[in-house]
């Protein structure tokens, strides 16, 4: 078994270079005709995911907390790109409002293709350590404001008997994780399999709903911009074009960017725990 240090410097050997060419993508225009709803699309990787699936030619909608935002995005996208753009304000800790603006979407744009379960955050503390309520509050925006997002996103799919959905998880999702990132893991490791039980009553029930679960590694953004250099990082702006061709080859599971993460993803299954926690 190697030791964290051994394994990055058997991967500094590796032509590690992320896949952010979107060129064949833009230029089929593979997204035309189609619409994209994403969560948490104010800023981060959803932000940046709706800028690249636009320039694919997709219909966007967006939602997020904070509409200001949005709508500065959409004046952007639709200065660049000939395709429809909406917007609505959604507190993902509003599990009502979930149903309730997934299906407005719906009803306005006839149909969804795909939808992006992105809407999270970052947060934790050490538990034990008085913090329950940040700690209370990572797990019910990332798990359970996350299945409400899936519930609503399944019951347009299986009206009408097609969709994509997708949901954003976590390299963190692999181990449990030491320190700020204990819940934080946790949350990441449950939506994810929440996904994998879509996927296999999608499989049972043999209904042409795709579902795919994306595990981002360090990708700088501003939810983390103030946080120490991480291990194989890349900026923003690599990690959403590595996002938007992972997520358009529709996939059951994908780290992205895929090289190093999907060899450090064995490596996080199998080393002991102590050296895992060299991540953190």
């Amino acid at each position: 078994m190697l030791t964290l240090s051994q394994l990055m410097q058997q991967l500094q050997q590796t032509v590690m270079t992320p896949n952010t060419d979107l060129s064949t993508l833009v230029s089929q225009q593979v997204g035309q005709g189609k619409t994209v709803l994403i969560t948490g699309a104010s800023s981060g990787l959803g932000a940046g995911m709706a800028r690249h699936f636009a320039s694919m030619g997709y219909n966007l909608a967006l939602c997020a907390r904070r509409t200001e935002r949005l709508d500065t995005l959409k004046r952007e996208i639709l200065a660049q790109y000939p395709v429809n753009v909406s917007v609505k304000a959604l507190d993902v800790a509003d599990y009502d409002q979930v149903f309730t603006v997934f299906r407005d979407f719906a009803q306005e744009f006839g149909k969804i293709d795909r939808i992006i379960v992105n809407a999270g955050v970052g947060e934790g503390r050490r538990i034990g350590k008085g913090a329950f309520d940040i700690n209370r509050k990572t797990a019910e925006i990332n798990f359970i404001s996350g299945l409400a997002q899936c519930e609503a996103a399944m019951e347009i799919f299986r009206a009408q008997n097609s969709g994509h959905l997708v949901v954003i998880s976590s390299m963190s999702a692999m181990r449990g994780l030491p320190k700020h990132l204990t819940t934080y893991a946790a949350s990441k490791a449950g939506i994810a399999h929440l996904a994998e039980g879509i996927r296999a009553d999608m499989l049972a029930a043999e209904l042409p709903i795709k579902v795919s679960t994306i595990y981002p590694g360090y990708i700088r953004t501003e939810i983390n911009e103030g946080a120490k250099p991480l291990p194989f990082e890349v900026t923003e702006e690599v990690g959403t074009k590595a996002l938007a061709i992972a997520i358009e080859g529709e996939p059951d599971e994908a780290c992205v960017p895929a090289m190093p993460w999907s060899l450090v993803q064995q490596w996080m299954k199998t080393a002991p725990l102590k050296w895992v926690n060299q991540l953190s």
